[in-house]
């Protein structure tokens, strides 16, 4: 066996450390480099948490300088007032989908409303009071309140409803409006402020002046009331702001999307009906038409044995409603990517009606392809929920002149 010397083996091991150190240090600044790679690489998730930051703003409002309800005004330098109105207008401007669909309801039934509410002298700032209680449709509270104006059984008998077992008038739009009149009028007699009956109407008469006389205000604005009546007025202001000036707070809504005020013709009973099913299709409408259009029969039938007059609604075919594409307020500053603008209508005089028989061995679609329009179309036109229909049926087709 050969030895080597000392100084030789000195040498070696030297060379073999050093060999080792420059691995070790290549490898550490290799994993530093791919550290720092990772670090400075965007994740998915920083992308979406940059695009998010980009696009996505939500903004606090303006409020409005000048306010009123039915005329009277509204403390807008109360520090109080202006942020319980705040609030409102928040919730209703960014609750987007609810705050849509009243507009929609709006354009359908405040055309019914407000003429009712002119005849009895009442400020029509007061349709916002209906639209604030039930959005436009037929709800009933926790409390057993019904209807569109939400009338509690023993109220609204009180201003002239009837409720029974077969009849509820709580949601009959006309006759509940006329008993809301003729509540708004008496709580006007009792108050003397428009303002004061609003909020007296969701929490009472009685309830109200009783918190006036112990607090010793007469405004509204001045009262500590619990937080649903503390509210109350200023959602309907909230509505009412948003309602008359929607392209401010951001609404665009296409008149075509609007709901449509569907004409309808009335046919006045002063007996009993044994089968309103029966008497839809003798109409000319399904049950469920029937249904949609009076509410307020609760029963598939109507005894009717005092022989009082009820006013039945049966719906007519619907033109369409084509003019204009806002509900209010000036489109001219819209940018081309902020909607998608329709192709331009043809005025509905450009239309005319006609009245086709169906003939042998023909469907819907048959009818459909022979006057070149669509099946929804023929459906909607003849007041349709399904597509079967039968030799000899009458069908009503919107062709061009």
């Amino acid at each position: 066996m050969v030895k080597k010397n000392l100084p030789d083996l000195c040498h070696t091991n030297t060379e073999l450390v050093k060999a080792k150190l420059f691995s070790f240090t290549l490898l550490m600044g290799l994993l530093s480099m791919a550290q720092l790679f990772t670090f400075n690489s965007p994740t998915e998730n920083d992308k979406l948490q940059s695009a998010f930051n980009k696009n996505y703003h939500i903004y606090s409002l303006n409020l409005p300088l000048h306010i009123s309800f039915a005329g009277e005004g509204f403390p807008i330098n109360d520090f109080d007032v202006r942020e319980r109105l705040d609030k409102e207008m928040l919730v209703n401007t960014y609750w987007q989908s609810n705050t849509l669909l009243m507009l929609k309801r709006a354009h359908k039934f405040f055309p019914l409303i407000v003429p009712i509410l002119k005849k009895h002298g009442v400020p029509e700032d007061f349709k916002y009071l209906c639209l604030a209680e039930s959005g436009l449709t037929i709800v009933t509270s926790p409390a057993g309140a019904q209807g569109y104006w939400q009338f509690m059984e023993e109220t609204g008998k009180k201003f002239g409803l009837i409720i029974t077992e077969e009849i509820d008038e709580r949601n009959n739009l006309e006759k509940s409006t006329e008993a809301a009149c003729l509540y708004i009028k008496e709580a006007y007699r009792e108050f003397n402020n428009w303002t004061l009956v609003a909020a007296s109407y969701n929490m009472g008469i009685t309830g109200l002046r009783k918190q006036l006389n112990n607090q010793g205000v007469d405004s509204y604005y001045d009262l500590y009331l619990n937080t649903e009546t503390s509210r109350y007025v200023m959602r309907l202001l909230a509505i009412k702001e948003i309602y008359e000036n929607p392209h401010k707070y951001g609404y665009y809504i296409s008149q075509q999307h609007l709901y449509p005020n569907i004409p309808v013709k009335k046919i006045v009973v002063d007996s009993s009906i044994a089968n309103l099913p029966d008497f839809a299709l003798k109409n000319g409408i399904t049950y469920k038409m029937l249904k949609l259009f009076n509410p307020w029969l609760r029963k598939p039938f109507l005894t009717n044995p005092d022989h009082l007059v009820y006013t039945i609604e049966i719906p007519e075919i619907q033109g369409l409603n084509i003019e204009g594409h806002f509900l209010t307020g000036d489109s001219a500053d819209l940018l081309e990517e902020e909607i998608l603008e329709e192709e331009p209508a043809k005025p509905y005089e450009e239309f005319i009606l006609v009245e086709y028989t169906v003939e042998k061995n023909e469907d819907i679609n048959d009818v459909a392809k022979k006057f070149n329009v669509s099946v929804p179309d023929v459906m909607k036109w003849n007041q349709m929920t399904e597509t079967y229909i039968k030799k000899g049926q009458k069908l009503k087709i919107l062709q061009n002149r």
